[in-house]
């Protein structure tokens, strides 16, 4: 049990919406990206949706309380519509590409009517790395500690020491999902809005405009709301991870 607000919890709901979701978008992406973070600063806008990991139901994840049970998970997708909807009509969810594919294995009623409505009028936003280096670092690093947000950090957690071995690990899976995504784009042909962490990070709003001005919605600043803050992890020991991969590309 996480004791620590992550935004699921139903007080941070929207007002209950009545009908379906006049705007409805996918935000894809990998792990690793910012993506936490980005979905609450989109949420906070009280216009963008609330684009969060509904489809998460791993046994540790979200809605881990309906993990293998197919009815569970239909019941509270249905509710999430409801509950997350912005008061303007829009719905957004996170999802990576291993979410699907377990979903499309486990729930495939569920998987065909979340892909229905994503291709009513699609609509994607992709958020991508630039610099691949500190992006199989953050996961590798995250994976070997099992410290995914800033609020699981404790003094001994926090530098996990070097390994090739999960680095490379990291890569392939970075690597693999990319590709997925790339492929379920080409087989929709559909073209998302590509949006980069590094760009992001320099000027937040900016890309707050992009994807309202992508979903063609308005940001009203009085539509504003406090959401759980993600805040940035430590990055003690990362440096050092980039200087000892770079000795082992060179290497070889």
């Amino acid at each position: 049990m996480l004791d620590f607000e992550t935004g699921y919890e139903g007080k941070f709901d929207f007002p209950g919406n009545c009908g379906s979701p006049s705007t409805f978008y996918l935000f894809a992406t990998v792990p690793r990206t910012g993506s936490s973070w980005f979905s609450h600063l989109l949420w906070a806008t009280g216009c963008l949706g609330a684009p969060l990991e509904y489809l998460n139901f791993d046994a540790a994840g979200p809605y881990g309380f309906a993990h293998g049970v197919p009815e569970l998970q239909a019941q509270t997708w249905r509710s999430v519509l409801r509950r997350r909807t912005s008061p303007n009509g829009v719905f957004g969810f996170k999802a990576f590409p291993l979410q699907l594919e377990v979903l499309q294995a486990e729930n495939p009623g569920l998987m065909q009517a979340v892909m229905s409505a994503v291709m009513a009028r699609p609509r994607i936003v992709y958020l991508e790395r630039r610099d691949r280096v500190a992006h199989a670092i953050s996961l590798a690093r995250a994976a070997m500690s099992g410290v995914w947000r800033q609020e699981q950090e404790t003094g001994d957690n926090i530098r996990p020491d070097f390994s090739p071995e999960m680095l490379a690990e990291a890569e392939r899976r970075i690597d693999a999902e990319r590709t997925a995504w790339e492929e379920m784009f080409r087989d929709l042909r559909i073209e998302p809005l590509r949006l980069w962490y590094e760009d992001i990070v320099a000027n937040p709003p900016a890309a707050m405009t992009r994807v309202a001005r992508f979903l063609d919605v308005k940001i009203d600043r009085a539509a504003a709301i406090e959401v759980p803050a993600v805040r940035k992890q430590s990055e003690a020991g990362a440096l050092e991870w980039a200087k000892k991969y770079a000795e082992v590309k060179g290497a070889g």
